[in-house]
Parts: structure tokens; sequence; C-alpha cells
């Protein structure tokens, strides 16, 4: 089977987009993506690079990567930001048709996380190459936009809106990263399959590459852990906030492993306010991430209260769960309920820095073996529900069941 990944961003930024197509490859798919030049979360091209340069890599794990120019996202304004995605659109659509002009394809996947808009991609080369496109929604568009504010007019959300409608009714399949995104699309899809399909775990995958590598510098004293992108959603406030209400105890550490487009604003914030028990240690390699993560007293996730966010599952969450070790969440929804569920961790209401000072110092009171009992139980709902082999045989037979249904509409309507 030949699989065509449409994905503005890919490897070496960190998504999990990077791991389904080594995955897809290994099961035996041949695997082209179609992406941008590396910038993604700071805003600038990666050393290596250059913005409006095209090429044509061939991966470690047996696919291809095709690149096209793209517009950086720079320091995230609005206007960059739109830039940076138009010019995806833009560039995959026109020199990106020229380098795929000879590269087959059974099946165009698109990972659709924010923004939305690279799914124009799929629907282009699903008309140029006639084969289905097949569309995993990562973001809820609008809400996405209305939780990091960046669009805040009605009229324009409206219009947006019903974009994203169209989207959905022009292509063969959707995949939905959370169950509660289902319901959501399968409102604006039409007559268009949804099915729930999650993002799957990364931690086997990494693991095994963390031997001899240079591991992150944790400080003594009871580690909570911070993971990922430093944005607009991860209610970095509250992290500082409970930071501060934590003080009087000096064996709490809170470790932030990651950058974004908020990292120099928590730098700052971190200094003015004399957090010393905040560690800022920036943005490391994955192998290096998930080896922290396995070394520290628990793992946190916050994330903004929203519409659009209480009904995500974010994939650090995945990670966590993968990671065993216990899990400090400050978020409302689906994602809270896994934590609860799994009996991975404890929970308290999104952007609430009191309650996650309290629960952090819960979680710190238990015995040892308590905290463990915990992150075991995390990894066995990893297990369960996010490992990667059994993920990607279900993505597989997504495939084929579009495939197979595309060709029975062709031959309808012959």
């Amino acid at each position: 089977m030949n699989v065509l990944i449409v994905s503005q961003h890919f490897w070496p930024e960190s998504f999990r987009i990077n791991m389904i197509a080594a995955a897809l490859s290994d099961a035996g798919c041949k695997v082209t993506v179609l992406t941008g030049q590396p910038n993604y979360p700071d805003g600038r091209i990666f050393p290596g690079y250059r913005a409006w340069s095209t090429a044509i890599e061939s991966h470690q794990s047996g696919y291809s990567i095709v690149r096209v120019p793209i517009v950086p996202r720079g320091s995230a304004s609005s206007i960059r930001l739109v830039l940076n995605y138009l010019s995806f659109v833009a560039s995959s659509t026109t020199i990106g048709y020229w380098r795929m002009r000879k590269r087959p394809a059974d099946v165009v996947f698109v990972y659709g996380n924010s923004p939305i808009l690279q799914a124009l991609t799929g629907i282009f080369f699903r008309a140029t190459k006639r084969v289905p496109l097949v569309l995993w929604v990562q973001d809820l568009w609008p809400e996405s936009l209305t939780s990091t504010g960046h669009v805040r007019n009605s009229l324009l959300l409206g219009g947006i809106k019903r974009m994203v409608a169209w989207v959905y009714r022009h292509c063969d399949l959707i995949l939905a990263q959370s169950r509660s995104f289902v319901t959501e699309v399968r409102t604006m899809s039409g007559t268009v399959p949804v099915e729930y399909y999650p993002n799957p775990g990364d931690v086997e995958s990494v693991f095994p590459e963390a031997a001899g590598r240079e591991s992150a510098a944790l400080p003594s004293g009871f580690n909570v852990t911070f993971g990922g992108n430093l944005g607009t959603v991860q209610s970095v406030e509250t992290i500082l906030d409970a930071a501060a209400y934590l003080r009087p105890d000096a064996q709490v550490n809170l470790v932030i492993l990651g950058s974004g487009s908020r990292f120099g604003w928590t730098k700052e914030q971190v200094e003015a306010r004399s957090l010393r028990n905040v560690h800022l240690l920036g943005r490391v390699e994955p192998q290096v991430a998930i080896d922290a993560m396995a070394r520290s007293d628990a793992l946190l996730i916050t994330l903004n209260d929203g519409e659009g966010l209480n009904k995500t599952i974010p994939s650090k969450l995945v990670t966590y769960l993968g990671a065993g070790r216990p899990i400090i969440a400050s978020m409302n929804g689906e994602a809270a309920d896994i934590v609860r569920s799994s009996g991975a961790g404890l929970v308290c209401e999104a952007q609430n820095a009191r309650a996650l000072a309290d629960i952090i110092l819960q979680l710190k009171a238990m015995p040892g073996p308590a905290r463990d009992v915990m992150g075991a139980a995390g990894r066995r709902w990893y297990d369960e529900h996010f490992d990667l082999t059994k993920l990607t045989r279900t993505l597989i037979g997504h495939f084929e069941t579009a495939i197979r249904k595309a060709g029975d509409s062709r031959k309808v309507a012959e």
C-alpha cells in the first residue's frame, strides 16, 4: 500500500505523526511524507534546513520525506501564523504536486493538527491522485482558535466553521483523536464516516534509543516534571502560581522540559518572582525527556479550561501513562477522566493553582509504594488503549476500508 502523509509539521519536530510514519513503513507500507521546513515550536528554521528550499529526503526508517518552502512561524504573531499556514498550502499544492507527480499513492492521510488548512492539500491530492482521503483530527476548529485567543470575531469564526464543514465533507473517512471529538465532528461531516482513533504511545520507540545518551540533570528532592510545548493553552500561569504556593516546602521541584512561544515569558517570570523551585531545562531530545520522566517522582500536565480543550486528549498524557509514573493533572474533560479512570494519578480543576499545589503535596505525602501503584496502573492503561503495534494495524484497516469503498463508488459511477 502506497501512503501519502500530508503534515505541515514533521521530524525533526516532535509530533506523533513521526512514529506513525515509521510504524506504517515497518508494517510494509510504502510511505511518502509531504511536509514543510521544520520550525516548531520556536518559530525558527532548524539548523541544516532553509525556509525557501525544497528537497526529497530518505529517512532511516525507510520512508521518503518531500519538503516544500514555508514561511516560519516566527514569534507566533497572528499575521506570521496565517502566513505560515497559507504558505504550506500554497507550496504543497504547487511545488509539492511537482515533486509528487511520479510517486504513486493509494490513500492520502492528513495529520490534522492545527491548522486545519493543511487538509486543503489533502483534498487537492485526493482529486489529482484519485484516491481516498483520510483525515486524522487532532484539534477542533474553530474551538481551538477561541481557546488560544487568536480569533475572537464571531463572523470570522462562523466562516471558519463553514470552511471546516466543507473540508470534512470532502474526506472519505475522518478519524478523531478523542471520543468527544467524534460527536463534534459528526455534526459537520454529513455522510462521511467518523471513527475514534487515539494518538498511540511513543514510549517503546524512544526508550531503546536512550542507552548511552546524556541524561537530563534533575535536582535533588521531590521532582514533578512537565514535558512538552509551553504555549498559550498549557496554562503556564497555573504552574508558576502553584510553585509560589509550594515555596515553603523546599523539597518540591517543578521541572519543565520543553520550549515554545511562552518559554521566554516563563523564564522572565521565574526570575522576577524568584521561583527557585522551578527548573527550566529547555528543549531536549525525546529520548532524554522520557528518561527524565521515568526518573521523576510525578509527571505534570496542565491545560486551560475551554470547550475544545476539554474534549482533547493531549499526546503528552499518553506518554506520561507509558512512562509509568504518577500523574498530576490540572485540567477538565476527557483527558482528566482518563487519569481518574486509569487510577494513574490525582486530578484538580483546570487553572486552579491552589488546588494544583494541594494535590502535589498530597501525592508527596503518600508512601512510595502507593505512588508506584499509580504509575503501574497508568502503564496498564497505556498497554490496553494506546499500544503502537495494535493501533497501527487498526490504522491500516481504516485505510483498506477507505480504499475499498472508494473503489466501489467509482464502479457505481462508471
